[in-house]
C-alpha cells in the first residue's frame, strides 16, 4: 500500500505565481526520488471556523491563502530513503531555491491510507 506526506502551509497570496514555480520545480525532483505523484492546490473555499479550520491551523494572516499539497510514495520506506534524497538534493538547496512561505507555519506528517478507492 502507499504512503503519504500531506503539507498544510500559508502562503503570500501576492506570491501565487512564485509558490506555483517552487512547486512545479520541486515536484519531479520528488518524483526522481521515488514518488509516484505530487499534488498541490491553492485554497478556494476554505472557511473559518470556530474551533478548528484549516486557516486556524496555520494561523493565517491577511494577504495569505492556504495551500494543500500531499506527496504519493510506493511505500513508507521509499518515502524514507526518497525524503532523505530530496532534503540532500542541492537542487532544493534553500540557497538555490528559497521557499515563498513561512515554513515556520506548515504542517506535514506522514500518513498510512487506509482507504485507496
Amino acid at each position: 500500500m502507499t504512503y503519504v506526506d500531506g503539507f498544510l502551509l500559508p502562503v503570500p497570496t501576492a506570491k501565487r505565481e512564485e509558490y506555483i514555480k517552487h512547486a512545479a520545480t520541486a515536484a519531479p525532483i520528488f518524483k526522481e526520488h521515488g514518488a509516484l505523484s505530487v499534488v498541490e492546490c491553492w485554497g478556494d473555499d476554505v472557511p473559518d471556523g470556530k474551533l478548528t479550520s484549516f486557516p486556524m491551523a496555520v494561523k493565517l494572516e491577511p494577504g495569505e491563502t492556504v495551500v494543500f499539497s500531499w506527496v504519493v510514495w510506493p511505500s513508507r520506506a521509499v518515502r524514507d530513503a526518497g525524503m532523505a534524497k530530496f532534503m540532500a538534493d542541492p537542487r532544493v538547496h534553500p540557497d538555490v531555491m528559497p521557499m515563498p512561505v513561512d515554513g515556520k507555519r506548515m504542517i506535514f506528517g506522514g500518513f498510512v491510507p487506509i482507504v485507496e478507492a
